[in-house]
């Protein structure tokens, strides 16, 4: 399932839901979004459709706060992925020499010094390619390997006498 930030933004703040509540209409919002916006308003009406909130229990959401919770570590995890860890640069380089992405500021140190580069985009391409043509390796010999298993499980079997 993809999760958009669209469908995790509260309607008042524009932000990924932080405690959310559901009122008696439905929608969801920020537990701190909506207090203070009852607080400017008394008549505790829900900001998207108007409706009255009459009792004063804002039950939490807490689906949605663990599909938000879900959403930011996966935003972490996604951001740390592409993000040099030494200098918090975008990978736009492959080096070749250590077979790893690099950054920018990576690329012109000392440790990648008289180093082969590709742009990421083309090292991916041809790693996949490569990724490709050894798993049609393996798919061929795969299949030698079983037809031989089957061969000799259906040979038929016989006592030979020398």
């Amino acid at each position: 399932m993809v999760l958009l930030k669209e469908d995790l933004c509260c309607p008042v703040c524009h932000d990924i839901f932080k405690d959310p509540v559901i009122p008696s209409c439905g929608h969801s919002f920020c537990k701190v979004c909506l207090q203070s916006r009852w607080t400017e308003n008394p008549n505790r009406e829900c900001p998207v459709c108007k409706r009255r909130h009459l009792n004063d229990e804002l039950p939490p959401n807490l689906a949605l706060k663990n599909l938000c919770e879900r959403f930011l570590q996966d935003k972490h995890q996604r951001c740390s992925e592409i993000l040099c860890s030494l200098h918090s640069e975008e990978f736009k380089l492959f080096c070749l020499d250590h077979q790893q992405p690099v950054c920018v500021v990576c690329r012109d140190s000392e440790k990648h010094s008289n180093h082969t580069f590709r742009p990421i985009d083309e090292a991916a391409r041809q790693h996949r390619k490569q990724l490709q043509e050894t798993l049609e390796l393996l798919k061929n010999k795969l299949k030698v390997s079983e037809q031989k298993c089957l061969f000799f499980w259906l040979w038929p079997k016989k006592n030979y006498c020398l």
